[in-house]
């Protein structure tokens, strides 16, 4: 039976766990605190102001059997207005978890995807220099190579204002500056016309020193300034937008090897109270990410030998080593050994235990080392096969 369009089965998910837990436990070296929220709610909490929105408009809905209209949860920001109530600020919270959005689907891009949300309700200037120093210390452990694109909302404002552009042009405006590096320039300005604003691409094309003239230029210069006290580089882009409906100050994108964003945020409202956070793809991170993951699993293969193999597999569990039990003749249990890619295979027969000495073999290089039982432990730290 195939999964539903796009949805997957992913069959192991290591590399995923580690990616994670080195998020995860960034965001705790920051004092961020752990939540976890539905994954279904009402629709109309789900819609929120933001109907308009392209993300809220691909939520999916259902109902249950009291006829309620429901909704899965398309992100995690829009529950931060029922979790900030009553709350000392700064409030930190981090989430990690699955989301939904009932969209066309491409080859990075599913309808079930795990994000993993860093938050900080109550915020500053300073407090998103530290969430983008959050964001360079994952990735760098990730391995990965990446760009952190910054703009401001307010500036952007400001020169519609200047350019006297009507009100209710200005989403559409921003939308197609948005779609810059998704479409060609000229493309850009034939749809700008439309709205007599091509000046505008021109603006935001020009040297950065060009806009210093602007008031709101000023926060710009202070987010770089806090951000080279946390020693990370990030790159000014004119023309990002983001996030139509809800940013109002600095937002943040960041670009690696795929055409797709992975990690990306800003600065907004919640309950009136301004706010700043970011969110990073897992699953993206996956593709991206180098790290190497150490396998140190291992299998015993108990040669009818069952009650002793469990007893050292205890022990060998109680050291934090990944350990599983193998009760079927030896060339099977070697099969299934190699099929899961265990490195390192330890036999425990009858021989081995009269001898108070263990066969280990390399499931990569074939070799095989006996060792006594009393250094076992030692040797699996550190296993070497001379």
């Amino acid at each position: 039976m195939e999964t539903v369009k796009g949805f997957r089965d992913i069959e192991n998910s290591t590399k995923r766990n580690s990616i994670r837990n080195i998020i995860e436990e960034t965001f705790k070296l920051y004092n961020f605190i752990p939540v976890e929220t539905p994954i279904i709610e009402y629709k109309e909490f789900v819609k929120g102001e933001n109907s308009d929105d392209e993300a809220v408009s691909d939520i999916f809905k259902l109902q249950d059997k009291g006829k309620r209209n429901l909704a899965l949860r398309y992100e995690f920001t829009f529950q931060l207005k029922r979790l900030t109530k009553n709350k000392k600020f700064p409030y930190k919270r981090y989430q990690i978890g699955p989301v939904f959005r009932d969209e066309p689907i491409t080859k990075n891009r599913w309808r079930q995807f795990t994000q993993c949300d860093v938050d900080i309700i109550g915020s500053s200037l300073k407090d998103e220099a530290e969430i983008l120093k959050i964001t360079s210390e994952i990735l760098k452990k990730l391995e990965m190579n990446f760009t952190i694109n910054y703009n401001n909302r307010k500036m952007l404002n400001e020169i519609l204002d200047e350019q006297k552009i009507k009100e209710n042009y200005r989403e559409q405006i921003l939308r197609e500056i948005d779609k810059i590096d998704k479409q060609s320039e000229k493309e850009t300005i034939k749809k700008l016309k439309k709205y007599k604003a091509e000046k505008i691409f021109t603006i935001l094309k020009k040297p950065r020193k060009y806009f210093e003239r602007y008031k709101n230029y000023k926060e710009i210069k202070e987010l770089e300034e806090f951000c080279k006290l946390y020693n990370i580089k990030i790159n000014f882009a004119p023309t990002l937008v983001r996030g139509l409906s809800y940013y109002n100050g600095t937002i943040f994108e960041v670009k690696s090897d795929l055409k797709e964003t992975i990690v990306a945020g800003g600065s907004y409202l919640i309950n009136n109270i301004q706010s700043t956070g970011i969110s990073f793809g897992l699953d993206r991170l996956e593709l991206l990410s180098k790290i190497s993951i150490k396998n140190k699993k291992i299998l015993i293969i108990s040669l009818g030998q069952d009650k002793k193999a469990i007893k050292i597999a205890e022990n060998i569990r109680s050291e934090k080593i990944p350990v599983q039990i193998s009760y079927k003749k030896p060339g099977k249990a070697l099969e299934y050994a190699n099929s899961l890619d265990f490195p390192l295979v330890i036999f425990i027969g009858e021989k081995e235990i009269k001898e108070k000495k263990l066969k280990i073999k390399n499931m990569e290089t074939g070799k095989e080392k006996t060792i006594p039982e009393t250094q076992l432990i030692k040797f699996l730290q550190n296993p070497t096969f001379n």
